[in-house]
């Protein structure tokens, strides 16, 4: 028996190995695969691009067992014991918040609709981010960061503020980008987190 069998998923269902998702027209408007973990008053918020197949499945945030999300977060010292990606609730707690550019479907980058990151959802971003007013945003990977900030941008602290938001880009923390890693910015957005009044 295959492991998406075992898993209680045939191999069509829409969360078995190569298949992208994406809600249906009528749900897509109202059904996010992860919930905005926004709110007003927050030091930092993470955006990914969309949530992975592993994410979407598990319903939480950087599930993959893989992901450096979590134990990066600790190891820079913006958690203070190493969390699992089904607490991730518990970073409000912290002043930390989530969210994804894509909120409506689930994949790799290159498995997403060609629009799941285009204008419109930069835009619905960048509002959701304008209301909510963290002191810091940070992106979880260099794509990520590009699509709203600009094709030039480039990983750390950028020059421009999204609103009255500071922005910083991180290198990703997925497995699949392992050969471009560097904890370098994670800890310098750390650093930025901890002088914050």
């Amino acid at each position: 028996m295959s492991a998406f069998c075992s898993a209680g998923l045939s191999r069509m269902h829409l969360l078995a190995p190569g298949y992208a998702g994406l809600y249906p027209l009528l749900v897509m408007a109202k059904k996010h695969i992860l919930p905005d973990r926004l709110r007003p008053g927050l030091k930092l918020v993470f955006c990914g691009t969309a949530a992975g197949r592993q994410s979407a499945l598990q319903q939480a945030y950087y599930a993959h067992g893989q992901n450096k999300f979590w134990a990066t977060l600790h190891k820079v010292g913006l958690t203070p014991s190493l969390f699992a990606p089904q607490e991730y609730e518990k970073l409000w707690e912290l002043g930390i918040g989530l969210t994804d550019i894509a909120k409506h479907v689930y994949g790799m980058d290159h498995q997403l609709p060609s629009d799941a990151l285009g204008p419109e959802a930069v835009a619905a971003l960048k509002a959701r981010i304008r209301k909510a007013r963290p002191h810091i945003l940070a992106f979880t990977s260099l794509n990520g960061g590009r699509k709203v900030m600009g094709a030039r941008a480039v990983a750390g602290e950028q020059q421009e503020l999204l609103g009255e938001t500071r922005v910083f880009i991180l290198p990703s923390p997925s497995p699949l980008a392992a050969n471009h890693w560097d904890i370098g910015p994670w800890r310098e957005l750390a650093q930025a987190v901890r002088k914050l009044p």
